[in-house]
């Protein structure tokens, strides 16, 4: 283990390796208690100290059939493609040795999503899995290519509330700044990077409260944690988030971030779609907590 884990809880450890990828797939190992840290296993809060031997043992395959998917809430559907909307804690892409069981893409191939990867039925972009909120699933190869080429073209408006603590220095702006891989800190994505990707986030006031504020965000690209590390790197952290913002505030248990409106031009008919979601109960008692303090 490089001494740069010093400090790291060792769920969010195993959650940078290619070979686990995903904090689903740490949990699991490690409540199967197939992590041995110098010899003894850990539990997934365990703190590192850097330069430990961390061992992991290969777990059976789950069967898909043999995991229940999560329930599925569909907002629009047609024979062409879904939108869903996420429920925060959900999974999107499959973990190792899963399948697909128990994730967004389980319950997606159960509802005909098609295209694209086998174990990522009809995806074209994603959510972390603490953050809630709409997504656009296509039920066809075609429908698939398709979308994808309103995703690359910048035509897919994807647009999100999130309560950030601080105040912003105008009431709308756009963050312009190539995002990649942290060079220090595999847990996290920076501007501080190595492999840079081209990332741009346009944000404004949705209303300002005492100490936080409530941002409406839109994204033009969709790099991995785009928002949250956007809005760290000019010091607006993501109210709740572990990672990149301020946690253990206003009884969150995750990032106070939720995909709240997705609109675009049907691929197939040329009709708009334009669809919107409310905030989940938690973050609405996050945000009302936030408008009394």
């Amino acid at each position: 283990m490089p001494p740069e884990a010093a400090g790291v809880r060792l769920d969010r450890w195993l959650a940078t390796l290619p070979e686990i990828a995903s904090r689903a797939a740490a949990e699991r190992l490690l409540e199967a208690r197939a992590v041995l840290v110098d010899g003894a296993a850990r539990g997934k809060s365990h703190k590192l100290a850097g330069g430990e031997r961390v061992e992991v043992a290969v777990l059976p395959e789950v069967p898909v059939e043999a995991v229940e998917a999560p329930e599925l809430t569909v907002v629009y559907a047609d024979e062409h493609l879904l939108v869903v909307d996420k429920a925060a804690g959900v999974v999107v892409h499959p973990a190792p040795g899963h399948r697909g069981g128990g994730t967004l893409a389980h319950a997606l191939a159960l509802a005909g999503a098609e295209g694209g990867e086998e174990e990522r039925p009809g995806i074209v972009h994603r959510l972390d899995r603490d953050t809630s909120g709409l997504m656009v699933v296509a039920r066809s190869h075609e429908a698939h290519e398709k979308l994808q080429k309103l995703v690359r073209r910048r035509e897919l408006l994807r647009e999100y509330l999130a309560l950030v603590v601080g105040t912003p220095r105008s009431r709308s702006g756009t963050i312009d700044a190539p995002i990649g891989r942290d060079r220090r800190d595999r847990l996290r994505h920076s501007l501080d990077t190595d492999t840079p990707r081209a990332a741009v986030t346009h944000f404004e006031i949705e209303e300002l409260l005492d100490g936080y504020t409530l941002l409406r965000v839109r994204l033009e690209t969709g790099r991995t944690h785009q928002i949250r590390v956007h809005l760290e790197a000019i010091d607006l952290p993501v109210a709740g988030d572990s990672i990149y913002g301020k946690a253990d505030l206003l009884g969150l248990e995750r990032q106070f971030l939720h995909a709240a409106h997705l609109a675009f031009t049907h691929p197939f008919t040329g009709e708009p779609v334009d669809v919107r979601s409310p905030l989940p109960p938690d973050l609405v008692a996050a945000l009302k907590m936030a408008q009394h303090s």
